[in-house]
Protein backbone atom coordinates (compact mmCIF):
# COMPACT_ATOMS: atom_id res chain seq x y z
CA UNK A 1 0.00 0.00 0.00
CA UNK A 2 1.23 3.01 -0.73
CA UNK A 3 2.06 5.85 1.94
CA UNK A 4 -0.31 7.93 0.80
CA UNK A 5 -3.46 5.88 0.61
CA UNK A 6 -2.78 4.67 4.31
CA UNK A 7 -5.81 5.17 6.68
CA UNK A 8 -3.37 6.00 9.60
CA UNK A 9 -2.61 9.36 10.82
CA UNK A 10 0.45 11.18 9.65
CA UNK A 11 1.06 12.38 13.48
CA UNK A 12 1.25 8.46 14.52
CA UNK A 13 3.92 7.93 11.68
CA UNK A 14 5.97 11.41 12.22
CA UNK A 15 6.29 10.46 15.96
CA UNK A 16 7.30 7.10 15.33
CA UNK A 17 9.79 7.51 12.12
CA UNK A 18 11.46 11.06 13.54
CA UNK A 19 14.56 10.80 15.15
CA UNK A 20 13.86 11.96 18.21
CA UNK A 21 16.69 14.47 18.36
CA UNK A 22 15.21 15.78 15.02
CA UNK A 23 11.50 15.88 16.84
CA UNK A 24 12.88 17.73 19.95
CA UNK A 25 13.96 20.38 17.41
CA UNK A 26 10.99 20.77 15.77
CA UNK A 27 8.64 20.95 18.45
CA UNK A 28 9.64 24.13 19.85
CA UNK A 29 9.42 25.71 15.75
CA UNK A 30 5.81 24.07 15.73
CA UNK A 31 4.33 25.79 18.91
CA UNK A 32 5.82 29.35 17.46
CA UNK A 33 4.10 28.27 14.03
CA UNK A 34 0.81 27.36 15.64
CA UNK A 35 0.83 30.82 17.69
CA UNK A 36 1.57 32.70 14.91
CA UNK A 37 -1.07 31.05 12.78
CA UNK A 38 -3.65 31.33 15.81
CA UNK A 39 -3.02 35.41 15.42
CA UNK A 40 -4.22 35.24 11.78
CA UNK A 41 -7.14 32.41 12.52
CA UNK A 42 -8.47 34.68 14.94
CA UNK A 43 -9.84 37.62 13.40
CA UNK A 44 -11.01 35.25 10.31
CA UNK A 45 -12.77 32.90 12.46
CA UNK A 46 -14.86 35.92 14.23
CA UNK A 47 -15.43 37.09 11.05
CA UNK A 48 -16.26 33.87 9.15
CA UNK A 49 -18.59 32.78 12.14
CA UNK A 50 -20.27 36.20 11.88
CA UNK A 51 -20.70 36.34 7.74
CA UNK A 52 -22.40 32.28 8.20
CA UNK A 53 -25.03 33.42 9.98
CA UNK A 54 -24.01 32.32 13.37
CA UNK A 55 -22.27 34.43 16.76
CA UNK A 56 -18.54 34.92 16.50
CA UNK A 57 -17.58 32.46 19.21
CA UNK A 58 -19.21 29.80 16.80
CA UNK A 59 -16.53 30.53 14.72
CA UNK A 60 -13.88 30.55 17.21
CA UNK A 61 -15.56 27.09 18.23
CA UNK A 62 -14.75 25.69 14.79
CA UNK A 63 -11.33 26.46 14.80
CA UNK A 64 -10.49 25.11 17.97
CA UNK A 65 -12.36 21.60 18.30
CA UNK A 66 -12.16 20.63 14.35
CA UNK A 67 -8.70 22.37 13.56
CA UNK A 68 -7.17 19.82 17.04
CA UNK A 69 -9.53 17.03 16.11
CA UNK A 70 -8.13 17.07 11.96
CA UNK A 71 -4.29 18.01 13.16
CA UNK A 72 -4.16 14.87 15.54
CA UNK A 73 -5.80 12.50 13.21
CA UNK A 74 -5.41 13.99 9.60
CA UNK A 75 -3.39 13.12 6.40
CA UNK A 76 -1.32 16.22 6.16
CA UNK A 77 2.46 17.27 8.18
CA UNK A 78 1.42 20.57 7.76
CA UNK A 79 -2.47 21.58 7.35
CA UNK A 80 -4.65 23.93 9.24
CA UNK A 81 -8.33 23.33 9.78
CA UNK A 82 -11.17 25.59 10.32
CA UNK A 83 -13.77 27.85 9.34
CA UNK A 84 -13.39 28.95 5.39
CA UNK A 85 -15.20 31.86 2.95
CA UNK A 86 -16.22 28.77 1.13
CA UNK A 87 -18.71 27.55 3.55
CA UNK A 88 -20.25 30.91 4.73
CA UNK A 89 -22.72 31.58 2.09
CA UNK A 90 -24.35 27.94 2.71
CA UNK A 91 -24.35 27.85 6.46
CA UNK A 92 -25.63 31.06 6.72
CA UNK A 93 -28.74 29.46 4.17
CA UNK A 94 -29.05 26.19 6.06
CA UNK A 95 -29.14 28.76 9.59
CA UNK A 96 -31.68 30.75 7.79
CA UNK A 97 -34.21 28.87 6.87
CA UNK A 98 -33.72 25.56 8.63
CA UNK A 99 -32.14 27.13 11.74
CA UNK A 100 -29.25 24.69 14.29
CA UNK A 101 -30.92 21.61 14.07
CA UNK A 102 -30.83 21.63 10.39
CA UNK A 103 -26.94 22.87 9.87
CA UNK A 104 -26.05 20.47 12.56
CA UNK A 105 -28.09 17.78 10.93
CA UNK A 106 -26.51 18.49 7.93
CA UNK A 107 -22.89 18.49 8.44
CA UNK A 108 -23.26 14.81 10.54
CA UNK A 109 -24.85 14.09 7.05
CA UNK A 110 -21.77 15.53 5.05
CA UNK A 111 -19.24 14.15 8.03
CA UNK A 112 -20.58 10.38 7.60
CA UNK A 113 -20.37 10.78 3.59
CA UNK A 114 -16.37 12.37 3.98
CA UNK A 115 -15.34 9.55 6.58
CA UNK A 116 -16.82 6.63 4.34
CA UNK A 117 -15.40 8.36 1.22
CA UNK A 118 -12.06 7.98 3.12
CA UNK A 119 -12.98 4.63 4.38
CA UNK A 120 -13.57 3.55 0.50
CA UNK A 121 -10.29 4.85 -0.56
CA UNK A 122 -11.91 7.68 -2.57
CA UNK A 123 -9.53 10.14 -1.90
CA UNK A 124 -8.26 11.04 -5.66
CA UNK A 125 -10.93 11.99 -7.03
CA UNK A 126 -10.02 15.40 -6.52
CA UNK A 127 -8.18 14.62 -9.75
CA UNK A 128 -11.34 14.23 -11.76
CA UNK A 129 -12.57 17.71 -10.53
CA UNK A 130 -11.60 19.52 -13.77
CA UNK A 131 -9.41 23.17 -13.10
CA UNK A 132 -12.31 24.99 -15.01
CA UNK A 133 -15.01 23.72 -12.00
CA UNK A 134 -12.49 24.62 -8.98
CA UNK A 135 -11.50 28.02 -10.61
CA UNK A 136 -15.29 28.78 -11.18
CA UNK A 137 -16.87 27.89 -8.38
CA UNK A 138 -13.94 29.11 -6.15
CA UNK A 139 -14.66 32.47 -7.99
CA UNK A 140 -18.16 32.22 -7.59
CA UNK A 141 -17.73 31.54 -3.92
CA UNK A 142 -15.71 35.17 -3.72
CA UNK A 143 -18.43 36.77 -5.49
CA UNK A 144 -21.15 35.53 -3.02
CA UNK A 145 -18.82 36.63 -0.02
CA UNK A 146 -18.73 40.05 -1.52
CA UNK A 147 -22.35 40.64 -1.99
CA UNK A 148 -23.01 39.53 1.89
CA UNK A 149 -20.66 42.05 3.15
CA UNK A 150 -21.50 44.81 1.41
CA UNK A 151 -24.23 45.77 3.87
CA UNK A 152 -22.33 45.75 6.45
CA UNK A 153 -19.38 47.24 5.02
CA UNK A 154 -21.08 50.21 3.71
CA UNK A 155 -23.16 50.54 6.75
CA UNK A 156 -26.49 49.73 4.96
CA UNK A 157 -30.05 49.78 6.67
CA UNK A 158 -32.46 46.84 5.34
CA UNK A 159 -36.17 47.31 6.50
CA UNK A 160 -37.69 44.89 8.44
CA UNK A 161 -38.64 41.67 6.88
CA UNK A 162 -36.44 42.13 3.71
CA UNK A 163 -35.42 38.59 2.28
CA UNK A 164 -31.70 38.22 2.09
CA UNK A 165 -31.36 34.45 2.44
CA UNK A 166 -30.26 33.97 -1.30
CA UNK A 167 -27.49 35.96 -2.76
CA UNK A 168 -29.77 37.62 -5.84
CA UNK A 169 -31.81 38.64 -2.93
CA UNK A 170 -28.98 40.34 -0.58
CA UNK A 171 -27.57 42.10 -3.92
CA UNK A 172 -31.06 43.42 -4.65
CA UNK A 173 -32.02 44.64 -1.10
CA UNK A 174 -28.30 46.39 -1.31
CA UNK A 175 -29.12 47.94 -4.70
CA UNK A 176 -32.89 49.05 -3.40
CA UNK A 177 -31.24 50.58 -0.19
CA UNK A 178 -28.08 51.99 -1.46
CA UNK A 179 -28.92 55.62 -0.47
CA UNK A 180 -28.99 54.72 3.39
CA UNK A 181 -25.03 54.00 3.08
CA UNK A 182 -23.44 55.48 6.63
CA UNK A 183 -20.38 57.44 5.17
CA UNK A 184 -18.46 56.92 8.97
CA UNK A 185 -18.70 53.09 8.52
CA UNK A 186 -17.25 53.29 4.81
CA UNK A 187 -14.83 54.98 6.11
CA UNK A 188 -13.96 52.82 8.55
CA UNK A 189 -14.38 49.74 5.80
CA UNK A 190 -12.42 51.46 3.49
CA UNK A 191 -9.53 52.47 6.17
CA UNK A 192 -9.50 48.24 7.31
CA UNK A 193 -9.65 47.52 3.66
CA UNK A 194 -6.48 49.54 3.00
CA UNK A 195 -4.50 48.62 5.60
CA UNK A 196 -5.04 44.64 4.62
CA UNK A 197 -3.45 45.16 1.45
CA UNK A 198 -0.76 47.42 2.14
CA UNK A 199 0.42 46.04 5.38
CA UNK A 200 2.18 43.14 3.91
CA UNK A 201 5.14 45.20 2.29
CA UNK A 202 5.62 47.38 5.30
CA UNK A 203 5.68 43.75 7.98
CA UNK A 204 4.93 40.28 6.50
CA UNK A 205 5.81 38.79 9.81
CA UNK A 206 2.56 40.40 11.98
CA UNK A 207 -0.71 39.53 10.13
CA UNK A 208 -2.49 42.52 8.48
CA UNK A 209 -6.24 41.57 9.77
CA UNK A 210 -4.93 42.03 12.99
CA UNK A 211 -3.87 45.59 12.32
CA UNK A 212 -6.98 46.38 10.50
CA UNK A 213 -8.89 44.41 13.36
CA UNK A 214 -6.99 47.23 15.84
CA UNK A 215 -7.46 50.15 13.80
CA UNK A 216 -11.19 49.90 13.24
CA UNK A 217 -11.56 48.95 17.25
CA UNK A 218 -9.64 52.47 17.89
CA UNK A 219 -11.06 55.01 15.26
CA UNK A 220 -14.48 54.18 16.61
CA UNK A 221 -13.38 54.02 19.97
CA UNK A 222 -11.11 57.38 19.60
CA UNK A 223 -13.66 59.51 17.27
CA UNK A 224 -16.73 58.12 19.15
CA UNK A 225 -17.80 56.90 15.70
CA UNK A 226 -21.50 56.06 15.00
CA UNK A 227 -20.23 52.38 13.58
CA UNK A 228 -22.27 49.25 14.59
CA UNK A 229 -19.63 46.12 16.35
CA UNK A 230 -20.08 43.04 17.44
CA UNK A 231 -21.71 43.77 20.33
CA UNK A 232 -24.08 45.72 19.37
CA UNK A 233 -25.91 42.51 17.52
CA UNK A 234 -24.13 40.23 19.12
CA UNK A 235 -24.21 38.54 22.80
CA UNK A 236 -20.69 37.80 23.28
CA UNK A 237 -20.13 34.21 25.03
CA UNK A 238 -17.09 33.35 26.46
CA UNK A 239 -17.48 30.10 28.01
CA UNK A 240 -15.84 26.99 26.75
CA UNK A 241 -17.47 24.75 23.59
CA UNK A 242 -19.99 22.58 25.36
CA UNK A 243 -21.06 19.47 24.13
CA UNK A 244 -24.79 19.37 22.76
CA UNK A 245 -26.71 17.15 21.27
CA UNK A 246 -29.55 18.33 19.57
CA UNK A 247 -32.85 16.69 19.38
CA UNK A 248 -32.91 15.08 15.93
CA UNK A 249 -35.18 13.11 13.34
CA UNK A 250 -35.31 11.25 10.74
CA UNK A 251 -36.99 13.66 8.74
CA UNK A 252 -34.92 16.80 9.51
CA UNK A 253 -32.10 14.27 8.35
CA UNK A 254 -34.01 13.79 5.14
CA UNK A 255 -34.70 17.27 4.33
CA UNK A 256 -31.12 18.02 5.23
CA UNK A 257 -29.33 15.40 2.69
CA UNK A 258 -29.00 17.56 -0.43
CA UNK A 259 -27.36 20.08 2.18
CA UNK A 260 -25.55 17.82 3.60
CA UNK A 261 -23.74 16.28 0.08
CA UNK A 262 -22.82 19.96 -0.37
CA UNK A 263 -20.61 20.43 2.32
CA UNK A 264 -19.24 17.11 1.48
CA UNK A 265 -18.54 17.56 -1.64
CA UNK A 266 -16.97 20.91 -1.11
CA UNK A 267 -15.36 19.97 2.71
CA UNK A 268 -13.50 17.13 0.02
CA UNK A 269 -12.31 19.59 -2.71
CA UNK A 270 -11.15 22.20 -0.65
CA UNK A 271 -9.59 20.47 1.92
CA UNK A 272 -7.37 17.89 -0.52
CA UNK A 273 -6.92 21.07 -2.84
CA UNK A 274 -5.10 22.65 0.06
CA UNK A 275 -3.68 19.52 1.36
CA UNK A 276 -1.80 19.54 -2.36
CA UNK A 277 -0.71 23.25 -1.78
CA UNK A 278 0.91 22.85 1.43
CA UNK A 279 2.90 19.18 -0.14
CA UNK A 280 4.45 21.69 -3.00
CA UNK A 281 5.13 24.37 -0.35
CA UNK A 282 7.57 21.26 2.09
CA UNK A 283 7.84 18.52 -0.62
CA UNK A 284 5.92 16.13 0.80
CA UNK A 285 3.23 13.63 0.40
CA UNK A 286 -0.52 13.95 2.65
CA UNK A 287 -2.44 10.84 3.24
CA UNK A 288 -5.23 11.96 1.51
CA UNK A 289 -7.72 9.21 2.08
CA UNK A 290 -7.02 9.44 6.07
CA UNK A 291 -7.62 13.03 5.80
CA UNK A 292 -11.04 12.71 4.30
CA UNK A 293 -11.76 10.30 7.61
CA UNK A 294 -10.43 13.44 10.01
CA UNK A 295 -12.48 16.04 8.11
CA UNK A 296 -15.49 13.91 8.40
CA UNK A 297 -14.93 13.51 12.09
CA UNK A 298 -13.75 16.83 12.76
CA UNK A 299 -16.71 18.29 11.29
CA UNK A 300 -19.46 16.31 13.19
CA UNK A 301 -17.18 16.82 16.42
CA UNK A 302 -17.14 20.72 15.51
CA UNK A 303 -21.53 20.86 15.36
CA UNK A 304 -21.95 18.78 18.06
CA UNK A 305 -19.92 21.64 20.10
CA UNK A 306 -21.28 24.13 19.18
CA UNK A 307 -19.42 25.02 15.80
CA UNK A 308 -20.11 25.36 12.00
CA UNK A 309 -18.49 23.37 9.37
CA UNK A 310 -14.99 23.30 8.54
CA UNK A 311 -12.47 22.17 5.78
CA UNK A 312 -8.64 22.53 5.15
CA UNK A 313 -7.70 26.40 4.87
CA UNK A 314 -4.95 27.33 2.14
CA UNK A 315 -4.16 31.13 3.93
CA UNK A 316 -3.82 29.24 7.27
CA UNK A 317 -2.36 26.33 6.26
CA UNK A 318 0.72 28.54 4.00
CA UNK A 319 1.02 30.45 7.29
CA UNK A 320 1.78 27.41 9.42
CA UNK A 321 4.46 26.54 6.58
CA UNK A 322 5.68 30.07 6.20
CA UNK A 323 6.64 29.92 10.30
CA UNK A 324 8.30 26.90 10.09
CA UNK A 325 5.92 24.15 11.24
CA UNK A 326 6.68 20.57 9.99
CA UNK A 327 4.17 18.70 11.86
CA UNK A 328 0.44 18.61 13.03
CA UNK A 329 2.13 19.79 16.65
CA UNK A 330 1.23 23.61 15.01
CA UNK A 331 -1.94 22.73 13.73
CA UNK A 332 -2.98 21.94 16.93
CA UNK A 333 -1.28 24.19 19.29
CA UNK A 334 -2.97 26.86 17.28
CA UNK A 335 -6.34 25.55 17.97
CA UNK A 336 -4.91 25.52 22.35
CA UNK A 337 -3.94 29.53 21.92
CA UNK A 338 -7.43 30.25 20.46
CA UNK A 339 -8.71 28.10 23.16
CA UNK A 340 -7.02 30.54 25.16
CA UNK A 341 -8.16 33.61 23.61
CA UNK A 342 -11.52 32.22 24.19
CA UNK A 343 -11.39 31.82 27.69
CA UNK A 344 -9.95 35.04 28.49
CA UNK A 345 -10.27 37.45 25.99
CA UNK A 346 -13.50 37.20 24.04
CA UNK A 347 -15.52 40.15 25.75
CA UNK A 348 -13.05 42.30 23.91
CA UNK A 349 -14.65 40.74 20.57
CA UNK A 350 -18.07 42.99 21.71
CA UNK A 351 -15.56 46.26 20.34
CA UNK A 352 -14.66 45.24 16.95
CA UNK A 353 -16.31 47.01 14.15
CA UNK A 354 -18.71 45.99 11.97
CA UNK A 355 -16.84 47.23 8.92
CA UNK A 356 -13.66 45.36 10.09
CA UNK A 357 -15.37 42.27 9.89
CA UNK A 358 -16.55 42.96 6.24
CA UNK A 359 -13.22 44.38 5.13
CA UNK A 360 -11.53 41.36 6.35
CA UNK A 361 -13.60 39.06 4.31
CA UNK A 362 -13.67 41.07 1.48
CA UNK A 363 -9.60 40.43 1.63
CA UNK A 364 -10.26 36.97 1.97
CA UNK A 365 -12.81 37.21 -0.75
CA UNK A 366 -10.47 38.88 -3.22
CA UNK A 367 -7.64 36.31 -2.30
CA UNK A 368 -9.70 33.41 -2.70
CA UNK A 369 -11.41 34.46 -6.16
CA UNK A 370 -8.00 33.54 -8.37
CA UNK A 371 -9.45 36.34 -11.03
CA UNK A 372 -5.84 35.95 -12.81
CA UNK A 373 -6.23 32.33 -13.29
CA UNK A 374 -10.14 32.89 -14.49
CA UNK A 375 -9.34 36.00 -16.42
CA UNK A 376 -6.22 33.55 -17.86
CA UNK A 377 -8.43 30.74 -18.89
CA UNK A 378 -11.05 33.23 -20.55
CA UNK A 379 -7.96 34.19 -22.84
CA UNK A 380 -6.36 30.99 -23.41
CA UNK A 381 -8.89 28.19 -22.96
CA UNK A 382 -10.70 26.37 -25.57
CA UNK A 383 -14.34 27.89 -25.80
CA UNK A 384 -15.49 24.93 -23.89
CA UNK A 385 -13.52 25.39 -20.94
CA UNK A 386 -14.43 28.97 -21.12
CA UNK A 387 -18.34 28.02 -21.35
CA UNK A 388 -17.36 25.49 -18.68
CA UNK A 389 -16.07 28.37 -16.32
CA UNK A 390 -18.56 30.99 -16.96
CA UNK A 391 -21.38 28.73 -16.51
CA UNK A 392 -20.14 27.48 -12.98
CA UNK A 393 -19.32 31.11 -11.42
CA UNK A 394 -22.80 32.20 -12.85
CA UNK A 395 -24.52 29.07 -11.40
CA UNK A 396 -22.93 29.29 -7.93
CA UNK A 397 -23.84 32.84 -7.50
CA UNK A 398 -27.36 32.83 -8.87
CA UNK A 399 -28.64 29.35 -7.41
CA UNK A 400 -25.99 27.37 -5.09
CA UNK A 401 -22.30 24.86 -5.20
CA UNK A 402 -24.49 21.91 -5.99
CA UNK A 403 -25.98 22.31 -9.29
CA UNK A 404 -22.65 24.23 -10.26
CA UNK A 405 -20.88 21.45 -9.91
CA UNK A 406 -23.36 18.95 -11.53
CA UNK A 407 -23.93 21.35 -14.17
CA UNK A 408 -20.41 22.14 -14.62
CA UNK A 409 -19.36 18.35 -14.71
CA UNK A 410 -22.07 17.59 -17.13
CA UNK A 411 -20.80 19.85 -19.75
CA UNK A 412 -17.35 18.83 -18.60
CA UNK A 413 -18.36 15.25 -19.87
CA UNK A 414 -20.10 16.47 -22.97
CA UNK A 415 -17.07 18.05 -23.98
CA UNK A 416 -14.81 15.03 -23.50
CA UNK A 417 -16.80 12.80 -25.22
CA UNK A 418 -16.77 15.16 -28.03
CA UNK A 419 -12.99 15.55 -28.34
CA UNK A 420 -12.26 11.93 -27.63
CA UNK A 421 -15.01 11.11 -30.71
CA UNK A 422 -13.56 13.61 -32.62
CA UNK A 423 -9.80 12.38 -32.08
CA UNK A 424 -11.14 8.72 -33.20
CA UNK A 425 -11.04 7.76 -37.05
CA UNK A 426 -11.84 4.75 -38.70
CA UNK A 427 -10.35 5.08 -42.20
CA UNK A 428 -9.56 2.37 -45.28
CA UNK A 429 -6.35 2.03 -46.73
CA UNK A 430 -6.14 3.47 -50.52
CA UNK A 431 -4.82 1.15 -52.75
CA UNK A 432 -2.44 1.98 -55.56
CA UNK A 433 -1.89 0.25 -59.06
CA UNK A 434 0.50 2.20 -60.80
CA UNK A 435 3.97 0.36 -60.11
CA UNK A 436 5.58 3.77 -60.78
CA UNK A 437 3.60 5.43 -58.02
CA UNK A 438 6.34 7.36 -55.63
CA UNK A 439 4.54 5.88 -52.21
CA UNK A 440 6.80 3.57 -50.62
CA UNK A 441 6.61 1.06 -48.21
CA UNK A 442 3.97 -0.52 -49.23
CA UNK A 443 2.05 -3.90 -48.87
CA UNK A 444 1.29 -6.36 -51.69
CA UNK A 445 -2.97 -6.98 -51.33
CA UNK A 446 -4.84 -9.41 -52.94
CA UNK A 447 -7.83 -7.72 -55.12
CA UNK A 448 -10.26 -9.31 -52.80
CA UNK A 449 -8.99 -8.25 -49.38
CA UNK A 450 -9.76 -4.76 -47.97
CA UNK A 451 -8.10 -3.19 -44.50
CA UNK A 452 -9.70 -0.46 -42.61
CA UNK A 453 -7.81 1.00 -39.56
CA UNK A 454 -9.30 2.35 -36.20
CA UNK A 455 -7.99 4.84 -34.11
CA UNK A 456 -8.99 5.74 -30.66
CA UNK A 457 -11.11 4.72 -28.23
CA UNK A 458 -14.15 3.10 -29.89
CA UNK A 459 -16.69 4.16 -27.23
CA UNK A 460 -20.96 5.08 -27.92
CA UNK A 461 -19.41 8.61 -28.49
CA UNK A 462 -18.19 7.29 -32.26
CA UNK A 463 -19.67 3.91 -32.76
CA UNK A 464 -21.84 5.08 -35.55
CA UNK A 465 -18.38 5.93 -37.17
CA UNK A 466 -18.07 1.87 -37.85
CA UNK A 467 -21.32 1.71 -39.94
CA UNK A 468 -18.98 3.91 -42.64
CA UNK A 469 -16.67 0.61 -43.37
CA UNK A 470 -17.80 -0.89 -46.48
CA UNK A 471 -16.94 -3.66 -48.70
CA UNK A 472 -16.77 -4.21 -52.57
CA UNK A 473 -18.68 -6.73 -54.77
CA UNK A 474 -15.05 -8.66 -54.99
CA UNK A 475 -14.19 -8.39 -51.23
CA UNK A 476 -13.95 -11.62 -49.78
CA UNK A 477 -12.26 -10.66 -46.49
CA UNK A 478 -11.95 -7.73 -44.09
CA UNK A 479 -9.15 -6.76 -41.92
CA UNK A 480 -9.35 -4.24 -39.00
CA UNK A 481 -6.69 -3.64 -37.87
CA UNK A 482 -6.85 -1.80 -33.89
CA UNK A 483 -3.11 -1.24 -32.85
CA UNK A 484 -4.33 2.33 -31.83
CA UNK A 485 -7.36 1.28 -30.03
CA UNK A 486 -6.75 1.62 -26.48
CA UNK A 487 -10.84 0.91 -25.20
CA UNK A 488 -13.96 -0.60 -26.25
CA UNK A 489 -17.21 -0.41 -24.57
CA UNK A 490 -20.83 -2.03 -24.82
CA UNK A 491 -21.60 0.25 -27.43
CA UNK A 492 -18.75 0.12 -29.91
CA UNK A 493 -18.84 -3.82 -29.39
CA UNK A 494 -22.79 -3.56 -30.26
CA UNK A 495 -21.17 -1.68 -33.40
CA UNK A 496 -18.62 -4.33 -34.27
CA UNK A 497 -21.54 -7.35 -33.72
CA UNK A 498 -23.50 -5.51 -36.57
CA UNK A 499 -20.28 -5.17 -38.57
CA UNK A 500 -19.93 -8.69 -38.62
CA UNK A 501 -23.84 -9.16 -39.49
CA UNK A 502 -23.34 -6.70 -42.58
CA UNK A 503 -19.70 -8.79 -43.47
CA UNK A 504 -21.85 -12.15 -43.42
CA UNK A 505 -24.74 -11.10 -45.45
CA UNK A 506 -22.07 -9.85 -48.23
CA UNK A 507 -20.39 -13.23 -48.20
CA UNK A 508 -17.17 -11.54 -46.13
CA UNK A 509 -14.90 -12.83 -43.76
CA UNK A 510 -13.74 -10.88 -40.44
CA UNK A 511 -10.07 -10.66 -39.54
CA UNK A 512 -8.47 -8.94 -36.54
CA UNK A 513 -4.99 -7.56 -36.44
CA UNK A 514 -3.29 -6.64 -33.35
CA UNK A 515 -6.48 -5.80 -30.26
CA UNK A 516 -4.96 -4.81 -27.34
CA UNK A 517 -5.81 -6.27 -24.06
CA UNK A 518 -8.72 -4.28 -22.57
CA UNK A 519 -10.73 -4.30 -26.50
CA UNK A 520 -10.09 -8.39 -26.67
CA UNK A 521 -11.25 -8.90 -23.18
CA UNK A 522 -14.30 -7.05 -24.05
CA UNK A 523 -14.05 -9.43 -26.96
CA UNK A 524 -14.36 -12.24 -25.17
CA UNK A 525 -16.89 -11.51 -22.57
CA UNK A 526 -19.17 -11.05 -25.20
CA UNK A 527 -18.45 -14.23 -27.39
CA UNK A 528 -17.61 -12.35 -29.94
CA UNK A 529 -14.23 -13.81 -30.39
CA UNK A 530 -15.92 -17.32 -30.88
CA UNK A 531 -18.16 -16.31 -33.08
CA UNK A 532 -15.35 -14.32 -35.50
CA UNK A 533 -13.11 -17.09 -34.74
CA UNK A 534 -10.32 -17.09 -32.41
CA UNK A 535 -7.86 -18.09 -35.32
CA UNK A 536 -8.81 -14.83 -37.16
CA UNK A 537 -7.13 -12.39 -34.54
CA UNK A 538 -3.83 -12.29 -35.49
CA UNK A 539 -0.56 -10.67 -33.90
CA UNK A 540 0.04 -7.98 -36.44
CA UNK A 541 -0.90 -6.31 -39.78
CA UNK A 542 1.23 -8.66 -41.54
CA UNK A 543 0.22 -11.71 -39.85
CA UNK A 544 -3.72 -10.51 -40.89
CA UNK A 545 -2.86 -10.38 -44.75
CA UNK A 546 -0.44 -13.24 -44.83
CA UNK A 547 -3.72 -15.08 -43.08
CA UNK A 548 -6.13 -13.87 -45.55
CA UNK A 549 -3.93 -14.76 -48.66
CA UNK A 550 -3.74 -18.09 -47.10
CA UNK A 551 -7.42 -18.68 -46.63
CA UNK A 552 -7.86 -17.60 -50.36
CA UNK A 553 -5.49 -20.21 -51.57
CA UNK A 554 -7.10 -22.72 -49.72
CA UNK A 555 -10.56 -21.25 -50.98
CA UNK A 556 -8.77 -21.28 -54.84
CA UNK A 557 -7.69 -24.94 -53.96
CA UNK A 558 -10.44 -25.94 -53.10
CA UNK A 559 -12.82 -24.85 -56.23
CA UNK A 560 -10.19 -26.13 -58.55
CA UNK A 561 -10.71 -29.63 -56.97
CA UNK A 562 -14.45 -29.33 -56.81
CA UNK A 563 -14.03 -28.60 -60.92
CA UNK A 564 -12.26 -31.70 -61.82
Amino acid sequence: MQQRDKIKPILFSVIKHTPKEELKRQIPRDIVSGIMVAVVALPLSIALGIASGVGPEQGLYTAIVAGFFIALFGGSRVQVSGPTAAFAAIVAGIVATDGIDGLIAATIIAGGLLILMGLLKLGTIIRFVPYTITTGFTAGIAATLVIGQAKDFLGLSFPEGTPTVETMDKLQAVVSNISTVNWEAFLVGAVCLFILFAWPRVNDRIPSSLIALIAGVAMVSIFGMNVNTIGDLYTINGGMPQLHIPQLDIELFRDQLANGITIAILAAIESLLSCVVADSMISSHHRCNMELVAQGGGNIASVLFGGIPATGAIARTAANVKNGGRTPIAAMTHAVVLLAVLAFFMPYAALIPMPTIAAILLHVAYNMSGWRNFAHLCKTASRGAVATLLVTFALTVVFDLVSAIAVGMLITVVLFMKMVGDETEVRGWRYYCDENSEVTHLRELPKSVRVYEINGPMFFGMADRIADISVKEFTKYLIIRMRGVPSLDSTGMNALEDLHAYCRENGVSLIFSHVNDQPMKTMERAGFVDLIGRDNFRANIDDAIEHARTLLEAEGARREKSVR
